[in-house]
């Protein structure tokens, strides 16, 4: 399947003389929109995710010297092609792969956008029991923007996945890459990321929302948009990392108050915030839950913490009441949501939905991942409102800066543009409109070349 951006990769493959005449293997996959669910999907939440049209490619081709070659071509003019080298032998000792922990300082500063490609060699090598006797030339290009909150990293990591697997002949499936390309993420690239990112750029379909309970990882298929509706992203140009404090002080808040919870012994949550009710969080749980709380405290009180992949800084203070309260409440704002999607009736229906968008954003707020830019451009959603054809806005994925995700009638694109140009007037940035949709890598494939 060649779409216009993959020929627009190929023939710049073609131009960049980095290849030998031999087989190449090239995927493909695409960044997301989260629509609702965000950063519940750590905590077991229902979330719904949007495949957007823009999209990773990478080109794999064996080499017979055991070293990893990676250039990643200039997104702009601006930029400069990257480039990075290490030899396969690097993630051995021994004979055995080595721990996750002892690769940091290969991808320090500079370097650390290679980790999310070169790490599938790792994290194949420990998790799949591979062992790579030939080296690989690998080419990068991708048309997913960066730091906006779209998850470039996901469709990143999947991407390269999906092709170095194809290369050397790894039978694996489209889930099973999600799950091994958030490894890579969580454990080499160091961002404690859910699997929702990784399972939309592996699982996502063109023009329908992709639905994941995240127990771990549990799809439950695709919902169609009502045809008078469309989606869009408007980036807000305050830079998104989920490597930020922000949100690992939110996700590290929210396992804290699940470990008060299961000490308080009146509720089987099952290992996940999603799974208690907002009826019963605020009957039980609420008032035992301190709305600040210092990670000294909480250790010495608690002790064990069962997030794999954070840990409680005893110096820093945890908005513990905020973040637990969150997945709680949206999973039940996700399951109405979708419900509403699939019993569409027309606009008062997006009104309902619109609201559902709004108390979700107040949420991340609650939990201080809010910023100046997304709330004045949900600000800016909300002022113009179901009369000019939008119902709801949110901030997307991490929060902190980044995308906020609109739903609206698919007439709008003129009062989407209009919003854009006064939030350009207002910040001095000109946001970045990102719309249409694209498959999966899975449902993509590989193309050999």
């Amino acid at each position: 399947m060649k779409t216009p951006d993959t020929r627009r990769f190929i023939k710049r493959l073609k131009q960049f003389e980095f290849f030998s005449p031999s087989e190449i293997f090239v995927s493909r996959a695409p960044g997301r929109i989260d629509l609702m669910g965000g950063i519940a999907d750590y905590s077991g939440a229902l979330v719904l995710q949007w495949p957007i049209a823009a999209a990773t490619h990478v080109a794999v081709q064996l080499q017979d010297t055991p070293a990893i070659e990676i250039c990643s071509l200039a997104s702009s003019p601006k930029n400069p092609n990257r480039s990075f080298e290490m030899g396969v032998a690097d993630f051995e000792s021994n004979g055995a792969p080595v721990e996750y922990t002892a690769v940091g300082s290969m991808f320090q500063s500079d370097r650390h956008w290679a980790a999310y490609v070169a790490g599938a060699f790792l994290v194949l090598m420990r998790e799949r029991d591979c062992r790579f006797k030939q080296g690989a030339k690998i080419l990068i290009g991708s048309e997913v923007p960066e730091g906006k909150g779209v998850s470039s990293s996901a469709a990143l990591e999947v991407a390269a996945m999906m092709a170095i697997a194809a290369a050397y002949n790894i039978e694996i499936s489209p889930v099973e890459v999600a799950f091994l390309s958030q490894k890579v993420e969580n454990l080499i690239a160091g961002a404690p990321c859910g699997v929702m990112d990784q399972m939309t750029a592996a699982c996502g379909e063109s023009d329908r929302l992709l639905a994941l309970l995240c127990q771990p990882g549990e799809l439950q298929g695709t919902i169609s948009l009502p045809d008078e509706l469309a989606i869009w992203g408007l980036d807000s140009g305050i830079r998104h990392s989920v490597a930020g404090v922000d949100y690992g002080v939110v996700r590290t808040a929210a396992f804290m108050g699940l470990r008060i919870i299961t000490e308080l012994g009146r509720s089987d949550p099952r290992g996940y915030l999603a799974n208690i009710t907002p009826d019963e969080f605020d009957k039980n749980f609420a008032t035992h839950l301190p709305h600040q709380m210092a990670g000294e405290g909480f250790l010495k009180r608690y002790g064990r913490f069962i997030d794999s992949v954070t840990s409680v800084d005893p110096g820093q203070t945890y908005p513990v009441f905020a973040a637990t309260r969150h997945p709680v409440y949206e999973h039940a704002r996700v399951k109405l949501f979708a419900r509403s999607l699939q019993n569409w009736k027309g606009p008062r229906e997006g009104e309902s939905l619109g609201d559902l968008m709004y108390e979700s954003h107040e949420s991340y707020s609650a939990c201080g991942l809010g910023s100046s830019g997304t709330d004045e451009l949900v600000r800016l959603v909300r002022d113009a409102g179901p009369e000019r054809g939008l119902y709801g806005a949110k901030i997307t994925g991490g929060g902190s800066g980044g995308t906020v995700a609109v739903l609206g009638q698919r007439s709008a694109v003129t009062t989407i543009g209009a919003i854009a140009k006064r939030y350009a007037q207002r910040s001095g940035h000109q946001p970045l409109i990102i719309s249409g949709s694209s498959a999966g890598a899975g449902q993509f494939g590989v193309l050999k070349l």
